[in-house]
């Protein structure tokens, strides 16, 4: 099988996350060094490693420099390009905003309608347009125009974009938060409709080397398979009770009742050997087995207790791996479609 080159996060926010997740969903990274650039996933030997900044991975996987990486969504929707696809917008981490933040001082500025007056008044009364600063020109200058504002000067800025109004270099900012902590320690505040995109870890795919190498596909449907599995897995829980009664048929019976402690399929029934014939006077007991969805736990939980249900364990689940990965089905109904 040819080797596929995978970028990951070198550094910043969502890199020891990207390492986190791919290690529980089993793709465990092997990096010698600290300091090098390159590393590999023993549980697929076919991917070599590169490590890269966030915005690079993007530059990296759209000239196929690398087939496949993990990089922030909202670094994509920045630099759009034919040749990159996202094979999966949420892997469930890194999440952040890119909003529209004004002076906590612009008292009369709650929403987009107000921000495009003001806009306005920049120009009319003071005769020039409104400063915006932001790292974001292409979806900050996108978004503007969709929301009629054309009275703006984009500033580039690096660093702490949130302290351009209190130095002076710009009027107002768009820019990431996560939860706004920063912008308000800035006297900066967000304004209804100023979210311009909801961002976390996303994993893209140079589109022309996946379609042309079916080795590539069938790294992808493996990579998809774990995550999938992984996602489904956090959702559920096993849990095993021990319930008397006369036989499996009546216990399942009981269990299946209540809608919540179906699980995934029916429940499975064993019956406890204890040998002690006076145990059994009233009744068999019987080891019950069913996978749940974990929001309902403690529900779960008082309903076997309600039905003569005692010694209630709960395990977690790794992976549930589903008839099959609707992620890698998607990605596969978006390169026919190419």
């Amino acid at each position: 099988m040819k080797s596929l080159t995978f970028a990951l996060p070198s550094k910043g926010a969502i890199a020891e996350p990207t390492y986190s997740f791919l290690r529980e969903a089993g793709l465990k990274i092997h990096k010698p060094n600290p300091r090098q650039y390159t590393g590999s996933i023993p549980a697929v030997p076919a991917i070599d490693l590169l490590f890269q900044r966030v915005k690079d991975i993007v530059y990296k996987v759209t000239d196929g420099t690398a087939q496949l990486g993990i990089t922030g969504y909202d670094v994509v929707c920045e630099n759009p390009s034919p040749d990159l696809m996202v094979i999966h917008p949420e892997l469930g981490y890194g999440h952040c905003r890119l909003v529209v933040a004004v002076p906590e001082s612009w008292v009369d500025v709650q929403n987009m309608t107000d921000f495009a007056e003001v806009a306005l008044d920049f120009r009319e009364k003071k005769g020039r347009n409104m400063r915006v600063a932001t790292t974001y020109d292409y979806q900050s200058r996108k978004f503007l125009h969709q929301q009629h504002i054309h009275h703006f000067t984009l500033v580039r800025a690096e660093g702490a974009i949130e302290a351009a109004p209190t130095i002076g270099y710009a009027d107002c900012v768009i820019d990431l938060t996560q939860t706004g902590t920063t912008l308000r320690e800035n006297h900066l505040k967000e304004i209804q409709g100023g979210t311009i995109v909801e961002s976390q870890a996303c994993l893209i795919a140079h589109k022309p080397s996946i379609i042309s190498n079916p080795d590539y596909q069938e790294i992808v449907r493996t990579i998809c398979e774990y995550i999938d599995a992984t996602h489904q897995g956090r959702q559920y829980e096993q849990v095993t009770v021990n319930i008397q009664g006369d036989n499996a048929e009546e216990i399942a019976k009981k269990v299946s009742q209540n809608p919540l402690t179906r699980g995934l399929t029916g429940p499975t029934i064993a019956p406890i050997f204890s040998g002690d014939i006076a145990s059994e006077e009233n009744g068999k007991w019987f080891t019950v087995s069913i996978i749940v969805r974990n929001r309902k736990l403690l529900e779960v939980v008082d309903y076997l207790r309600s039905i003569g249900g005692s010694q209630v364990m709960v395990s977690p689940i790794q992976y549930v791996f589903m008839d099959q990965s609707a992620t890698y089905q998607n990605f596969l109904v978006k390169l026919n479609n190419s």
